[in-house]
């Protein structure tokens, strides 16, 4: 299985002057803008963290995925949330042939923590020997920064904060104000199911 972004978020959307407000830069000073681009950095070292560790995408956009088989034959649970909607199944060959897969035969069980890929019937395509899935689907929770929750929000502020002119490989754990800001949005295990 390989995830992969099609869209990023574009520079427009981070909070870049919010940043600056949260660590207090250039008051009384007029802002020039020098620093913007390692606000943003630290913005997106930030926003990356956060979603690999609640397994959520805060920004919406789009992902491709490539599978060589499903979880089960009626279902496969998608590795990001909150998913709103599926774009594609494409079913490929060994040689490279393409089959777009009739969106009848799928529909998208959303879910907070878990969404899945449904079969309508009783099971979803399946490539031939040798051959892959690729499901591309738009995830994340808005398109807009004030659309993401309030408490990821805060917590995104306060991580780039700590990034701010700190070496980020120097960085050892996330602050223990932001693990309590995430806590409610980490996926639950249940008896060992990471399906």
């Amino acid at each position: 299985m390989m995830m992969v972004e099609l869209t990023s978020v574009p520079g427009a959307a981070l909070p870049v002057a919010e940043l600056a407000d949260h660590l207090r830069l250039a008051r009384g000073f007029h802002d020039d803008g020098s620093q913007d681009g390692q606000l943003e950095s630290c913005l997106r070292a930030a926003l990356s963290g956060i979603e690999a560790r609640i397994g959520k995408a805060l920004f919406r956009r789009r992902f491709v995925l490539t599978l060589m088989a499903w979880h089960g034959p009626g279902l496969h649970v998608l590795p990001i949330a909150p998913v709103s909607r599926i774009d594609s199944v494409k079913l490929i060959t060994r040689a490279g042939a393409e089959t777009l897969v009739d969106p009848g035969l799928y529909r998208l069980q959303p879910d907070g923590q878990r969404p899945a890929l449904a079969a309508t019937g009783a099971s979803l395509p399946a490539p031939g020997q040798g051959g892959t899935i690729e499901v591309e689907f738009t995830a994340g929770f808005a398109a807009e920064w004030t659309g993401i929750p309030a408490d990821l929000r805060q917590a995104a502020l306060i991580l780039a904060g700590e990034y701010w002119g700190q070496n980020l490989e120097a960085q050892s754990g996330l602050p223990f104000a932001v693990s309590v800001l995430l806590e409610p949005h980490r996926p639950l295990r249940l008896r060992g199911n990471v399906q």
